[in-house]
Order: structure tokens, then sequence, then C-alpha cells
């Protein structure tokens, strides 16, 4: 189901007793997150803190952080289930620009509704219009002690390709440096940067709004690895099974979701010098460090009557950040295998923090393929970024870490096995000497065949009798084991 807005989303976590009010009042400088981290590691609920100190907002943390939740909002009942459309969607990109034929075709008439939709007038988002904005009034978060200061960091922003005139939304921390000002937390790899340079080259202000609050579906949209041609609210709305409603925005042309609790609108002067961003305490679980990055200058800030402000704290998983990481795991596989159609399964464990550690599963028909696998994945898309890969044979289970684990303790050789590439990281990575660029390791732990150079005979993996196995399942009662 779609739900309306994110506080349509809260009272459905209350009625399931997955949500806490916090009634007390709290701290939005490290309080709130040492609460918050304590219960992500319990794999606690959703928490509302109803009274932060010297805000008017209550603030809402945690909502996504259980598999449970996170497929909730998504109206799912599990992420595999999503990931059944995934394909039928992509490639309706290829008939974005023929509306007529794609009602004609009945696979993708229904998906033809996923559009957004651009309303006249104001939305709710904009019940209460300040063009003389202050942040300070917002209960942003100072997450961790080494911060450089107070963190916006679930915000859906917003901008327009120069050249295409097409919308694009990507989630990308904001430091606030002053009530008026922010860093822009805009990756060299990101679509928000590429945009960025693009303005660059003719000068100028760069029109920027930030949603924050929006129905969870259209949250996780910012943050999934789309192709260039998909915008975030086409496939926003593909998950509702719902249109978004757009509405735009008072002081710029960029148009933003109509339910948010909290638009930002502002830009960025393109000639302005970068400014220090940073440190920040990163969903690695260290420190990312200063760097040097455009800002956001914060022209007006709209919002709902009565708004609830979400955030959330990243650092050693499990964190909520964890949870949409695995709906982009189960969420494109179908899209993977499309590409790659020996691919059984992947899994990216938590403990890896989305770019660090992937497991896949192949079926494998040709020496050297598993090696064939790891070369493809980086240089497929954000999987550039993995560090390692780690490939096994497609009767293992990739979620089935300790036997994945027994399997690379046992089945290796380091010289035949492994591989090293360099290519492009993550730009939090903090391992490689240098920002930015290092080296990926590969893991080749399949079955190794005579026509890889493999001369001995393979030993086969201990396994009891299929009899004494349906024997021992008729007595297990009688054993006193259930």
């Amino acid at each position: 189901m779609a739900f309306k807005d994110l506080q349509d989303f809260i009272a459905s976590l209350e009625k399931d007793n997955e949500l806490k009010r916090i009634k007390v009042e709290v701290d939005s400088e490290l309080e709130i997150t040492e609460i918050t981290d304590r219960i992500s590691k319990e794999y606690g609920p959703a928490l509302l803190f109803e009274k932060v100190k010297g805000s008017q907002f209550p603030v809402l943390i945690n909502a996504l952080g259980s598999y449970e939740r996170m497929s909730k909002a998504l109206g799912a009942g599990s992420l595999d289930e999503i990931a059944d459309g995934i394909g039928d969607f992509i490639d309706m990109s290829n008939y974005l620009g023929l509306m007529k034929k794609i009602k004609s075709l009945p696979k993708l008439s229904r998906l033809a509704t996923v559009f957004p939709i651009k309303s006249p007038g104001k939305g709710a988002c904009q019940e209460v219009i300040d063009l003389k904005p202050d942040l300070n009034k917002l209960p942003i978060l100072k997450c961790w002690p080494g911060d450089a200061g107070r963190f916006i960091t679930l915000p859906l922003v917003m901008t327009k390709d120069p050249e295409t005139g097409i919308q694009n939304t990507g989630m990308y921390r904001l430091q606030v440096f002053d009530g008026q000002t922010t860093g822009m937390h805009w990756h060299l790899h990101k679509d928000g940067r590429e945009i960025y340079e693009k303005y660059r080259q003719t000068g100028g202000k760069m029109p920027v709004s930030v949603a924050l609050g929006c129905d969870p579906a259209i949250t996780y949209s910012a943050t999934a690895p789309l192709p260039k041609m998909i915008d975030e609210m086409m496939f926003a709305g593909y998950l509702r099974k719902m249109p978004v409603k757009l509405v735009k925005s008072i002081t710029n042309d960029i148009y933003v979701p109509a339910s948010a609790e909290f638009i930002i609108e502002g830009y960025v002067d393109v000639n302005e010098p970068l400014r220090t961003e940073g440190p920040f305490g990163d969903h690695t679980g260290y420190y990312s460090l200063a760097d040097q990055y455009p800002v956001f200058h914060v022209t007006c800030i709209t919002h709902k009557k009565k708004a609830v402000y979400p955030t959330t704290i990243v650092g050693k998983p499990p964190m909520e950040d964890c949870y949409m990481g695995k709906a982009t795991e189960r969420i494109f596989l179908p899209l993977l295998k499309m590409q790659f159609p020996e691919i059984i399964d992947h899994h990216f464990p938590l403990e890896g923090v989305f770019h660090n550690c992937v497991i896949v599963s192949i079926r494998k028909r040709y020496p050297g393929h598993a090696k064939k696998i790891m070369s493809s994945l980086w240089g497929f898309g954000q999987m550039m970024y993995t560090k390692m890969i780690i490939v096994v044979d497609e009767q293992i289970k990739p979620s089935d870490v300790s036997t994945v684990a027994w399997k690379v303790f046992n089945n290796i050789d380091a010289k035949r096995d492994l591989v090293i590439s360099e290519g492009p990281l993550d730009a939090l990575d903090h391992a490689s000497n240098l920002p930015h660029l290092g080296h990926r390791l590969g893991i080749d732990a399949t079955k190794k065949w005579p026509t890889e150079g493999y001369t001995r005979e393979w030993p086969e993996d201990i396994q009891m009798s299929e009899e004494v196995k349906a024997h021992v399942s008729q007595r297990w009662q009688e054993y006193g084991l259930d």
C-alpha cells in the first residue's frame, strides 16, 4: 500500500507496535544519537522524540531500522517481492517519450501510472512559508563527538540538469554552517556532482531544493542506484503503485514532493570557492575526513503546520542505513541478473557497509568464469566501489556467511584464486593510499576444474545419507530435540 505521507507511515508503525514515543525532553546534540545507537544495536523500534531542546518540531529516527519496517515502508511483505517486477520497470525507460505506445501495451499500461504529477498551486509541504529562513529552528543533530557540527542526514537533494531539464534526486549530507548555509556533500562520482559541473561551465547560481520527511518510498528512491534515464520520483511511484504529486518550489523552478514535511530551497553559487566540510562520523564506523565541497545557500524554508523532522544516524553496523542497503541488494538483483544471467544470488554483509564486500553465487560454465564475473561487476555502475568480491558455486547461499567462510577458508589457493584489481573507490574509503583510487580484491572460492589446471581429485562435501536424515526427522520429537 502507498502511504499518504510520513505521518501516515508513523501512524501505521504505531498501530503495529513498531514505534516508541519519547515524551521527556532530549538534546539534539549527541543525546539522541546515543539513545538511538543503543536501540539500533538491539534491533529496536522506531523512535519519535516529541520534545527536543530548542525546537518546536518532534524528531523521527530509526523508522526504517529493521527488515520488517523497510519492507513495510515500500508496501511489500518482503524485499524480494518488490524485485519481481523491477525488470519491467527498467524496460519502461525505453518508452519514456512514447506515452501512447505505453498505454497500448498491456504489461506497460499499469506502469504508466508511475509518472509523477505536477500539481498547480501549493502543497501540504508549503502550509508555512518562511522567506527569512533559519536552520537553527530545526532540531538538526550533532551525531558524534568528533563531528564538525550539526548535519542534516536524511535529505532528498533535488537539482535540474541544465542541458536536459531532467530533475535528479540524491541523498547527500548537509553540514550546517550557520542559519542560512550548509555544505553540499557531492561526491566526485555522484550525479549531483555531475550536474554541478555542468553549471560551472556557464557560471551563476544553481537552483537546489531539499525535501525532508517524505513518504518512505520516496525517501528510499533517493538512494537507489538507478540508471541515469530513470527519474527517482518515477521509481518512487512504481514502489508506491501510485504517482508522486509534485509542486513547484516557492523561490526556484525545482518541483518537490507535495506531501513532504519540510522543503529547504536555495542555490549553490558555482563561482564561489569551496568550503571545508566534515569530519563526520560515517556509515563505515569511522570519521570521514574534512574536505572541500560547495556551499548551499538557503533562501526559503516551507513546512507543514505540524511537521515532523526526520533524521538518521550512521556508524558501526547495524544501523538504520543498513536496511536501506539491503533493500537495494534485493530489489536490484533482477537487474544484475539481466546483465549477467549466470548470477544466481548475491549478498552484501552488513559489516561491509554497502560497498566493501559482496558475495556472489554463479552457475559456473567455463574455466575462469568466476574471474570474468569479478571484472564485470567492477565495471557495472556503483559496483565499481566494491572492495572485495567473493564468488561461490550456485548451490551455496551467499547470505549463509558461515558456509561461504568455510568455502573461502578451504577452497582457495592464494596465488591461483586471488585477484587484485586497481580502480575507483568510494570517497569514504580511508584505507587506500589515494582518495577515490585503490585496489580491490576478488576471491574465487568455486570448485576448480581440470581445465583450470587443477589435476587432483576434488573431494566431495561430507553429507549424511538421505535415508538417515529422513529417519532422524521422524524420530525428532522422540529424541526430545524439538
